[in-house]
């Protein structure tokens, strides 16, 4: 009888499409039924490149070879997973395989994954398409009945492998191209392009250029006290008669820009009548739209500080791990138009809970749930609909998946409730001929507001009454200084807004939901976009902020140099964003859209061939200042400020320890011969720091940090004497005192040191104050302090602690579990459990639910489950043997059997508890569900032999084995 091979995406969902259809046999790296064979990939197991023979072997970071076209891909194994991908292989060339369906992920990357198998495979097998929107049992079977046919799917597989190669090409032959061009010099410079990577850089570093160049501006505001009948209030002065500029952003109406003008107005309406008059109406406020991706990242980003990698998985886990969220990555904000009775039926369990269940009771009691094309619109839907809750209940989520769901079920339980209603004001009070503006805003009725805790405003929020042109005094006019403020850095919410609007901030709902075609990157890859950039040290995060480097300057300065704004334009990249999106529609062609992008290709590589120095075009300087060497000019240029004069050597780079030196610093460098301390270097672990800059007799930078001032062997030591000690010094017992951006022992300074003790004033991105340099001295420990880590650029908590040497270093925080949780497992993990005493020295054997997944430990040895699924019914002979195999990974076979006593073992249904006083738990009652395995022989190994090499997996399944023969 001929079977159905179904691939899923990763093993937990092949493991929920067990359960869900039923009747499976569980193998090694598969499952198997009467109709039907069950396996997963893990994620991408094949990656595309050049074929084998027209690969360079040599010199592919050099011109000679490029642009790299290939006459066709070739798909090469990933390494790590060739293990995966040959069980795959050999399921798809089973003979009794007849249909291949496809189960990976329902999106673009989840149909590359899937194609890439079954092109690698070289098999003709049919295909179908299933297509989930959440993961629960129903929903996993209503799918299986409504698999989509191959032809219909083939514009989704079309623009997924057209994004895969498009990404190749371009990021291939643009970081070679770009590597090449920054090494002509010298040395080897690896410069990283891609698509949409360099388009969303370019957007972070136009903001970070306007920051720099920003100038602040003086201007003054008016503020006036009237007094009516009926109380005091306060007014604005504003210019009635203003109009925006588009070439000045900062003008308002209500700012004067010369102090002089804002004074005598204010002195001509001080102590004068005003005559008031108001103006009412009412305004409504819909709730927002429900979430897609991109919508809750940003929101989690603002709200929580979640990156949008974070919120993105834990999104996952609420959808794969608990079923309680639809499909996260999605770009819709609405619901099909015949979902109603699914989003009643959500209703109904939400109304039985503590947290949502007045709110969804009032909404299915008033009869909100009815057609509205806000919330039910089919043509705002392509492959899935927006994130909302499933029919599940939630069990055992972590506080932070905790928090992500309630964030869901309210904007789910919100939009159904009508607007708010605000009474907004606006009252003019004039005063000689002079205008003041008051307006108010009062919350009637909150509507959807309810569903986040808001009430109606009482009577106390409304502004002082008045009766039509009352006559008011004006008690004082305050003349304000303020100072215009630089634009704001972004962070991932608004960098993710400014991703969806191809560079531009677009606020509304409504718009960003029309522009969403058209923007970088798709909900799915805008996460890993980011966090691209972090990783090739072209941002860093400064708490919720995002801050370019000069290595991504110098990027932005050589792709304008080089005439390519195909590579960072954000409204180009949009545009081939667009196209794809087009394709999945089947409204543009495969041919077509790869011409496009071998020929943009050949252009970058084109463009940086095209110059034969090492510099670029550009807006550079000529300094003020003239070359100390020889007296000639010193221009600015790409990679240096340079002597003009060929004769002469004098150069100074522009980019040191990842800070750019701007012009004015090169000046007054090259004329005072030392400029600083500056803020902005960091270290090559990533850490930042401040220094003064030297320029020394030879013409070179130099970092002096502070030595110079009692730090130098040939320099006298600082004078402390003004100083209060913090303390004694932990290696040689003299005085501590606080020395520029140090902590540092009176003995090691001067040329006289004996001593080398010296502790920075801020580590890992926290400042220590005095007090806790103080109380480390003292006690030898801080209080528990927050560190930034310079490899994950999260934060840590940690003490810090005087060591043995003497030298201060870190002592972690002991890890409490969760309120409610159990100790040793993860918050909101399954708690662990003592599998028995050991057979060897009668300890406990204990299984722990880890971040790797569940794993046994014996005292100082832990070993780690392979199969996640088998956790429930692991034995103590099993993890034993586990253990063993863990202390002695090269021993016999029957070294690990000598462990273990002899058990028997049938189906998982109906097997008996294992021998001994501990048993595993089993359905009591409960019939099985397989007739009993049959019993199989299973040959003995050799007492001699070479060493056997297993897998874990391998060595679990030859455990389990051996325990069903016994």
């Amino acid at each position: 009888m001929s079977k159905n091979l179904i691939i899923a995406e990763k093993p937990s969902v092949a493991a929920d499409i067990a359960r869900a259809l039923g009747g499976f046999t569980r193998h090694d790296d598969y499952f198997e039924s009467e109709r039907f064979v069950l396996s997963s990939a893990v994620g991408h197991l094949l990656e595309i490149g050049m074929p084998e023979d027209e690969e360079v072997k040599r010199g592919k970071w050099t011109f000679a070879h490029l642009p790299a076209l290939p006459s066709k891909f070739a798909l090469k194994p990933i390494e790590k997973n060739e293990g995966r991908l040959r069980t795959l292989l050999r399921l798809i060339k089973r003979k009794d395989v007849g249909l291949l369906i496809n189960a990976c992920d329902a999106g673009r990357e989840g149909e590359l994954i899937f194609r890439y198998i079954v092109q690698y495979a070289k098999t003709g097998k049919p295909i179908k398409r299933l297509w989930l929107q959440s993961m629960t049992v129903a929903a996993i079977r209503d799918g299986f009945g409504a698999l989509r046919t191959d032809d219909a799917l083939q514009p989704l597989a079309d623009a997924a492998v057209c994004r895969s190669e498009s990404d190749w090409l371009v990021g291939i032959n643009g970081t070679r191209a770009m590597t090449a061009f920054n090494s002509k010099s010298g040395g080897f410079q690896l410069t990283t392009v891609g698509r949409v990577q360099t388009p969303t850089l370019a957007i972070l570093v136009d903001r970070e250029a306007r920051i720099r160049a920003f100038k602040p501006r003086d201007y003054w505001e008016l503020i006036a006290t009237f007094r009516a009948a009926g109380g005091d209030y306060t007014g604005r002065w504003f210019d009635e008669k203003w109009k925006k500029p588009e070439d000045d952003p900062e003008q308002r109406a209500e700012r004067f820009w010369d102090g002089a003008k804002a004074r005598a107005v204010a002195d001509k309406c001080v102590g004068q009548p005003g005559v008031a008059t108001e103006e009412a109406r009412p305004s409504t406020q819909s709730a927002p739209l429900l979430y897609d991706l991109t919508s809750l990242q940003r929101e989690a980003n603002g709200r929580f500080g979640f990156s949008a990698r974070t919120t993105l998985s834990l999104a996952q886990a609420l959808y794969e791990k608990h079923k309680v969220l639809t499909y996260p990555r999605t770009d819709a904000r609405a619901l099909p138009e015949d979902y109603l009775p699914t989003v009643k039926a959500t209703l109904e369990e939400l109304a039985g809970t503590n947290a949502f269940g007045r709110f969804a009771r009032e909404i299915v009691k008033q009869k909100w749930v009815r057609p509205n094309k806000r919330i039910f619109d089919n043509t705002k839907i392509s492959d899935h609909f927006a994130i909302i809750p499933t029919l599940v209940k939630p069990k055992h989520l972590s506080e932070i998946e905790a928090k992500l769901y309630d964030f869901v079920v309210r904007r789910f339980l919100a939009v159904f409730y009508p607007p708010a209603e605000y009474l907004l004001t606006t009252r003019i009070t004039r005063v000689v001929d002079e205008p003041f503006k008051t307006e108010g805003k009062v919350l009637v009725a909150p509507g959807w507001l309810a569903v986040y805790g808001k009430e109606a405003q009482g009577e106390e929020r409304t502004l002082a009454p008045i009766t039509p042109h009352e006559q008011v005094a004006t008690e004082k006019v305050d003349v304000v200084a303020l100072v215009t403020k630089p634009p704001a850095r972004l962070n991932e919410a608004t960098l993710l807004s400014a991703m969806e609007g191809a560079g531009k901030a677009i606020e509304d709902d409504e718009l960003r939901e029309a522009m969403r075609e058209k923007g970088l990157g798709t909900p799915a890859t805008r996460a890993a976009i980011i966090e691209g950039l972090i990783t090739e040290r072209y941002i860093y995060r400064d708490g919720r902020e995002l801050v370019p480097t000069a290595k991504a300057f110098s990027l932005m300065t050589l792709l304008h140099g080089l005439g390519v704004p195909e590579l960072f334009s954000p409204e180009l990249t949009a545009e081939w964003e667009f196209k794809l999106a087009q394709m999945e529609h089947g409204k543009l062609a495969r041919e077509a859209f790869m011409r496009e992008i071998v020929a943009m290709t050949k252009h970058i590589v084109g463009q940086a061939k095209g110059f034969e120095s090492d510099t670029i075009p550009g807006d550079f300087a000529t300094l003020a200042a003239s070359c100390p060497k020889c007296g000639s000019e010193v221009h600015e240029k790409y990679k240096k400020f340079q002597c003009v004069n060929p004769d002469c050597t004098f150069g100074l780079w522009k980019i040191l320890a990842g800070r750019q030196i701007e012009p004015h610093e090169a000046e007054a460098l090259i004329r005072d011969r030392e400029i600083g301390p500056i803020e902005g270097f960091r270290s090559k672990q990533g850490r930042p720091f401040s220094a003064k800059l030297k320029l020394s007799d030879a013409f070179e930078i130099e970092f002096d940090f502070g030595q110079g001032a009692g730090g130098d062997d040939d320099t006298e030591p600082p004078d402390f004497s003004g100083q209060e000690a913090l303390g004694a010094c932990p290696k040689c017992g003299s005085r501590v005192f606080e020395l520029r951006n140090s902590y540092i022992c009176e003995k090691a300074v001067g040329p006289d040191k004996s001593c080398d003790f010296r502790s920075g004033r801020e580590i890992l991105q926290r400042p220590v104050e005095r007090g806790q340099m103080q109380k480390l001295l003292a006690e030898k420990k801080t209080d528990l302090l927050q560190f930034v880590s310079t490899r994950t650029r999260r934060p840590f908590s940690a003490h810090l602690v005087v060591q043995d040497d003497g030298k201060v270093g870190f002592e972690f925080a002991a890890r409490h579990p969760a309120k409610g949780a159990r100790p040793g497992g993860r918050r909101g993990a399954p708690a662990m459990r003592v599998l028995g005493p050991h057979p060897k020295d009668r300890s406990p054997v204990e299984l722990h639910d880890g971040r790797y997944g569940p794993y046994v430990k014996h005292r100082a040895v832990n070993a780690t489950l392979p199969d996640r699924e088998r956790a429930s019914d692991l034995t103590l002979n099993e993890a034993v043997a586990l253990l063993a195999a863990k202390n002695h990974p090269h021993s016999r076979p029957s070294a690990a059997k000598a462990l273990m006593p002899p058990i028997k073992r049938t189906s998982r249904a109906t097997a008996p508890a294992a021998t001994g006083k501990v048993a595993t738990k089993r359905a009591a009652g409960k019939p099985a569900s397989q007739p009993p395995a049959k019993k199989v022989a299973v040959k003995r190994p050799a007492a001699k032999g070479s060493a056997t090499k297993k897998t874990a997996v391998k060595k679990l399944a030859a455990v389990r084995r051996k325990a069903a023969k016994a």
